[in-house]
């Protein structure tokens, strides 16, 4: 199948590593030249470097916390200098620490609410003038299962993600008259460092090991895994792809079956 991403210009958020990364490179395979960022200077030119000489395809690395306007104005700038517009977007970044509701201050939750919502919001609004030129474009935010069945100890995420899946989808309607589809990708229990450091907090809040804590998750996965990061990549690349050209307003989980909801 011929997904439409030859020569397709994309930004891709907390790109260094993990989620970003992976679907950094399931892009650039199909073609798709890239703009990638990431608060990790060191790590994200490495990225760039590697997915370029992996798959062929041009791929620049930019330094970028997600958190300041500037730094994403500064990014988007260099994105057009370089290639000339904006046709994907796949908005993306750490998550926020664990724990319970009432045990953070304000300042916690208005910090997490910059990295995971602000941040998208901001994002967004610089991309869409360059694809409506171009004559439309795909948007992708990547949230969390959390936005379906709430995950325990994770109140930051749980909250402000679901936030970022009623963007999604309120963004879905406004935009699509400007042929720009935004869609919402829902990653399950993925093997990444993030997923490391969930298990090791639930480790610790349950007094067993990090095998324990993780043997626990996998226990209730109809699939009897964590994820692949690649796994998830293919996903993301094909919902940002022409292929799935009338999907739009759209959550999918990647998860392995883990939740058990209808709908």
């Amino acid at each position: 199948m011929n997904l439409g991403l030859q020569q397709k210009v994309g930004m891709v958020s907390g790109a260094s590593k993990g989620l970003g990364f992976a679907v950094s490179r399931a892009l650039a395979a199909e073609g798709a030249y890239l703009s990638i960022a990431s608060e990790d200077r060191d790590g994200i030119v490495e990225a760039a470097a590697r997915i370029e000489a992996e798959t062929g395809t041009p791929v620049i690395g930019v330094l970028a916390d997600v958190r300041s306007p500037e730094a994403l104005a500064n990014w988007h700038a260099t994105t057009i200098r370089k290639f000339g517009g904006v046709d994907l977007l796949f908005t993306n970044s750490g998550g926020p620490p664990p724990g319970q509701a009432l045990t953070f201050d304000d300042a916690v939750w208005q910090a997490n609410f910059e990295l995971l919502v602000l941040s998208v919001v901001r994002l967004i609004r610089l991309v869409v003038p360059s694809m409506e030129a171009r004559g439309g474009g795909a948007i992708l935010m990547s949230t969390s299962s959390s936005v379906k069945e709430p995950i325990p100890s994770l109140a930051l995420s749980n909250v402000l993600r679901a936030s970022v899946a009623a963007l999604a989808k309120t963004l879905a309607i406004e935009l699509g008259p400007r042929r720009i589809r935004v869609n919402n990708i829902l990653p399950g229990r993925i093997a990444t460092d993030r997923m490391r450091q969930v298990d090791r907090f639930n480790a610790e809040r349950l007094g067993i090991s990090v095998e324990q804590a993780e043997a626990q998750t996998v226990s209730a996965i109809p699939l009897g895994r964590y994820g692949t990061p690649d796994e998830f990549g293919c996903v993301a690349a094909l919902l940002l792809s022409d292929a799935f050209s009338y999907i739009n307003g759209a959550s999918l989980q990647v998860d392995g079956g883990l939740l058990r909801t209808v709908l």
